[in-house]
């Protein structure tokens, strides 16, 4: 599996941003300003990332996921640690994720990557999608902030 940041005149992979957000609007804006990474395997894109600068030393992962058929094979943690190495080495201080609060297996995730949980953004998923969106039999309502220092 390789890992690179997604070409200029290449597209990006929307179905498997779509996996991890379902705002095609919101992917869009972030696209625009952030930096997409893909996994390959094969030459077939297997995973993405996106990495998006929010304050000066600050970067965040605000989108990350794995195509369903190669889930559960590790490849999101390999995505999330090349996420933290690349930031390290662009000379960032922090960086920081946020996932929904019924996204269990992604919280698990962050956490054994190293990061830890800083504050939590009430009703963000109501203020910011349309429709109702439910996970495990969960009602993801609010944004669970998570941030690491890069040292």
């Amino acid at each position: 599996m390789r890992i690179r940041e997604l070409n200029v005149n290449e597209e990006p992979p929307i179905d498997l941003l779509l996996l991890a957000d379902p705002s095609r609007k919101l992917i869009g804006e972030y696209l625009n300003r952030g930096i997409c990474y893909v996994a390959e395997n094969n030459k077939e894109i297997i995973g993405v990332y996106v990495l998006l600068p929010t304050r000066p030393v600050t970067i965040e992962l605000v989108n990350i996921a794995v195509s369903e058929i190669e889930q559960g094979k590790g490849i999101g943690k390999l995505l999330v640690m090349d996420a933290i190495q690349k930031s390290k080495a662009k000379g960032y201080k922090t960086i920081e994720v946020g996932t929904g609060n019924s996204s269990i297996g992604q919280l698990a995730l962050y956490q054994k990557c190293g990061f830890r949980i800083t504050g939590v953004d009430s009703d963000f998923f109501l203020r910011h999608y349309e429709d109702k969106i439910f996970e495990n039999g969960i009602w993801c309502r609010d944004m669970i902030r998570m941030s690491q220092e890069l040292i």
